[in-house]
């Protein structure tokens, strides 16, 4: 049995974005496998004025930007709130094996605290139950397990102090799928889930016959990347003497763009029915009219650059947005729906070291509903993250 030194392993660290991973250091190589982990400790402090009052200190809208939680209504109900918590750090472990035919079987588990049932209160445990992000093996292509949809380009992501950024304007979908890659292209059958506007209210449901499908080509080069994605899926609503099926599909553009030390993010989404996997689930896949669905489109996007001021200094400027096409006839049934949302902000980012950052972030945020009634956000963020 052979350990390989630890500081020459650390020096091999894999530095991946600062938006979408943490830094992964190897911890140790046993035999034909490698151990490795890593992670990051962050602290968010947010101010945040709400326009038509703020939601419950329980909503997750107040951990990140949620464009489905921002509040519409009188602007007379306008309320500032402060809230500190750290519930974005993670935790990574993974192996990786050579095995006897010369090809390697990886594995990855990860977990952070976001979006997760509370364990304790504020008034004295700040405890929160941590949840799993990702659990997946691959092996000679194929992955097995769950992480990031196939549909959506991490890599385009923006650094932003907010857990997401670009919210309403990005695909953002983590799920358990099998996943085979060859070349610049890849294919996946991924879990299906829909959620359905009905007279009571959203319906979730997981009664589809198909597991959602998706393709994806990215064309690499020295200027930067291009990803094109599609996604193909069945949604249902199968409760009492209904049982109701509409097909749903989308594409989806994205990448970045070098400009010397500068870069370029973007994406651009279009689809009937995309639902879930666009916004947050700004809004729902479609409608429950009668004994039929009416699968709702929307286009969604955002646009990112930063600039990088000298060594230690870097800001984003980024703006998203996102569109629904509602029918109005069947507003009775869907109540008040989103008809469009959007939000831009600006950060200043300052890393001592590789590996702390500290950060200022403003953020504005307007959402809207069918009937015209809209409400707006104005969040100012200061973060620090280290990262191991």
């Amino acid at each position: 049995m052979k350990f390989t030194p630890l500081k020459t392993l650390a020096a091999s660290a894999v530095i991946c974005a600062l938006s979408s991973t943490a830094y992964a250091a190897t911890a140790a190589k046993i035999g034909d496998t490698e151990f490795n982990y890593g992670g990051y400790i962050k602290l968010d402090s947010m101010w945040s004025d709400y326009s038509a009052g703020a939601p419950a200190g329980s909503n997750v809208g107040r951990d990140f930007y949620v464009p489905s939680t921002l509040t519409v209504g009188n602007d007379s109900n306008s309320d500032a709130v402060f809230d500190m918590h750290a519930r974005e750090s993670r935790f990574n472990f993974g192996t990786a094996t050579v095995m006897d035919n010369g090809k390697t079987i990886k594995t990855k588990i990860e977990i952070d605290f976001l979006a997760s049932a509370t364990g304790g209160n504020e008034r004295v445990s700040n405890s929160y139950a941590p949840r799993i992000r990702h659990a997946f093996v691959t092996y000679d292509g194929w992955l097995f397990g769950q992480t990031w949809s196939n549909f959506q380009n991490v890599g385009a992501l923006a650094e932003t102090l907010d857990f997401v950024g670009p919210a309403e304007g990005t695909v953002f979908v983590r799920q358990s799928q099998i996943k085979y890659t060859t070349g610049a292209w890849s294919f996946s059958l991924e879990n299906p889930e829909s959620t359905i506007s009905t007279a009571s209210g959203m319906a979730v449901t997981d009664d589809a016959s198909l597991p959602d499908f998706t393709a994806r080509y990215t064309h690499k080069a020295d200027w930067g990347n291009i990803v094109v994605a599609a996604l193909a899926r069945q949604l249902t609503y199968k409760v009492g003497a209904v049982d109701a099926d509409e097909t749903s599909f989308g594409i989806s553009a994205s990448g970045k763009i070098n400009l010397g030390d500068d870069n370029l993010k973007f994406m651009l989404t279009q689809g009937k029915g995309l639902g879930r996997y666009v916004g947050l689930n700004v809004a729902h896949g479609a409608v429950l009219n009668g004994d039929d669905l009416d699968a709702i489109d929307s286009t969604s996007g955002f646009v990112a650059y930063q600039h990088k001021w000298n060594s230690q200094w870097r800001s984003t400027f980024l703006y998203s947005f996102f569109s629904a096409d509602n029918n109005a006839d069947l507003l009775a049934i869907s109540g008040d729906p989103t008809e469009s949302s959007q939000s831009y902000s600006a950060n200043i980012l300052y890393s001592p070291v590789k590996r702390l950052t500290f950060g200022a972030e403003f953020k504005h945020a307007e959402r809207e509903t069918e009937s015209g009634v809209d409400g707006d956000l104005e969040r100012l963020q200061f973060s620090v993250k280290y990262s191991f």
